[in-house]
């Protein structure tokens, strides 16, 4: 395994969080390395989407979190957007913008004086085509499904990614909440495959077996507490999932994949 594949992209120490006396973080602690996928398992309420926010720099830059090695403020922000994208749970659309204009603006930290080229559209067909959205570019974003919306949104951080060398980091907070089947796994083979170029990779999901079959390290969290870390052999198992979910089941071998396969015991 290269070196490059075991450094660190991203690193979380002793983060804690409160409001109003609540404690919404604590004592987090966790490292997303490049060419890697982290997927962060947890119910309702667990933290999962605050620890991506934080992560983000959404609650103010926190020197809790560093990115390639340097705290988070010492990050300028344009720079910073070229090689860190985060694709938010949820981005609604209220005016009808065409397609290709929402997917262009992940180019923006790319662009000089903000004129995009023909390159940059290039990308922007290239992303959209990943997303299998090809020939939508022109489509007004409010005549969208939410599965089809979503996946535009993909697309915008692919682009806002596009033509980076060195380190990335892509955050998503569900990325496949709103997809059918086929598509979810699209989206996560997307990030595989970003990670296969490097990118170190942090997703939020509710699909057990999705985390399973994609994730190189699970982060399975509890009332803001990190419950279990490691492969998702180590993470998922009956009695820890009982105590993150409340709920019985049973972990078997993948009949084809050879993963564990979480089922209802009841």
């Amino acid at each position: 395994m290269s070196v490059a594949a075991e450094k660190p992209v991203l690193q979380v120490s002793d983060l804690n969080f409160t409001v109003q006396g609540q404690d919404l973080l604590k004592n987090l602690t966790l490292s997303l390395k490049a060419g890697k996928l982290l997927v962060v398992l947890g119910c309702n309420g667990a933290g999962k989407s605050t620890l991506l926010k934080h992560i983000a720099g959404e609650f103010g830059n926190l020197r809790n979190v560093e990115l390639f090695g340097l705290p988070l403020p010492q990050h300028p922000a344009r720079p910073l957007a070229r090689k860190r994208a985060v694709l938010p749970q949820s981005t609604p659309m209220t005016f009808g913008y065409e397609v290709q204009d929402v997917v262009m603006l992940g180019r923006i930290p790319h662009q000089q004086k903000q004129r995009e080229t023909s390159g940059d559209r290039q990308i922007v067909l290239d992303c959209l085509r990943k997303v299998g959205l090809a020939g939508y570019e022109h489509r007004n974003c409010l005549t969208l499904s939410g599965g089809e919306l979503q996946r535009v949104h993909l697309a915008r951080v692919l682009a806002q990614l596009a033509g980076t060398a060195g380190e990335k980091v892509l955050l998503l907070d569900e990325p496949t909440s709103s997809l059918d089947l086929s598509h979810q796994h699209q989206t996560l083979q997307i990030a595989r495959d970003l990670c296969a170029s490097g990118v170190g990779v942090m997703a939020v999901l509710h699909d057990l077996n999705l985390a399973s079959q994609y994730a190189d390290q699970i982060v399975l969290m509890k009332q803001g507490c990190i419950l279990a870390q490691g492969s998702p052999a180590d993470v998922l198992r009956p009695e820890v999932l009982f105590e993150a979910y409340g709920y019985p089941v049973q972990v078997i071998e993948h009949p084809v994949l050879g993963c564990p396969l979480v089922v209802s015991a009841r």
